[in-house]
């Protein structure tokens, strides 16, 4: 049973490395600056930005400049197709992460809380809360979640993301990076954490009252 588990988190911490060193050796804004040319074609956009969307998760870049993009090119109409692009790209770490992390104590405490919160209910509570996309897709991989439901909450729960970063790109007179960090803003984190925090609240309150009865029978 060793030599599997040493193999996984061989292979593990292999894709790890290899994404570092896309990140680092990859720029942001070259990219942006060929997906500004590919505008003036929208199916040569499109197809340049399915393309973004498949490797993303290699590049360690956040979501939102998926949504930036398509802002810059189409405008608010482009709010469904960001979408998709946002679902298309956090699907390869789901799939990765339900694959090789199913076994810890980590996949166990997360698969307590799916069976409890429901797994559309957690996966928009997750997407919801301003971090990190795809530590949100590990997450939903290694807790068991199915894929349908990992689809429909990653949509659901990424919808004001989208908006935000196809707003931000609609406004943009460039592509550039920074622009991706234009469209977090403060108000907009701050009101979807609350609302994560009321889809989760009553699992944690039933979660936290059967440890306070466990401790008191004890």
């Amino acid at each position: 049973m060793r030599r599997p588990r040493f193999g996984v988190r061989v292979g593990v911490g292999g894709v790890l490395a290899a994404v570092l060193v896309a990140a680092a050796v990859t720029s942001p804004d070259a990219a942006l600056n060929r997906l500004a040319w590919a505008t003036a074609d929208p199916t040569r956009f499109v197809a340049a930005a399915v393309c973004l969307a498949l490797v993303r998760p290699l590049l360690a870049w956040p979501t939102t400049i998926l949504a930036v993009v398509v802002g810059y090119a189409f405008g608010v109409v482009g709010v469904p197709f960001a979408l998709a692009l946002i679902v298309l790209t956090s699907v390869p770490p789901f799939l990765f992460a339900r694959r090789v992390g199913r076994e810890s104590r980590v996949a166990a405490a997360g698969e307590a809380f799916v069976e409890r919160t429901g797994d559309v209910r957690s996966v928009v509570a997750s997407r919801l809360v301003p971090a990190p996309s795809d530590v949100v897709s590990v997450a939903a991989g290694v807790s068991g979640v199915r894929l349908r439901a990992f689809v429909v909450g990653t949509a659901v729960g990424e919808t004001p993301w989208a908006l935000a970063g196809v707003l931000a790109g609609a406004s943009a007179e460039t592509l550039a990076a920074g622009d991706v960090a234009g469209a977090m803003d403060v108000r907009l984190a701050a009101a979807t954490a609350f609302v994560a925090a009321v889809l989760v609240a009553p699992t944690l309150y039933e979660w936290y009252g059967e440890r306070t009865r466990d401790g008191d029978a004890a």
